[in-house]
């Protein structure tokens, strides 16, 4: 009976690379979209601001921040 307990150890740690295995090859494209294109929507939002920056410093005519 030890013996059995002792060839399952292996036949259990081989299972488990498998499925690890398969679980980190697995395709991850899809979040990489939307992440992609909250970036994109962050940049935008920010040259947005910038532009409203610029031009209110224009006009101002101060060069303080």
């Amino acid at each position: 009976m030890a013996s059995l307990a002792w060839l399952l150890i292996p036949l259990f740690a081989a299972i488990g690379a498998a499925i690890w295995g398969s679980w980190a090859a697995r395709d991850r494209t899809q979040g990489d979209i939307s992440e992609l294109a909250g970036y994109a929507r962050f940049r935008e939002v920010m040259d947005k601001a910038d532009r409203a920056r610029s031009k209110e410093k224009a006009h101002s005519g101060s060069d303080a921040v």
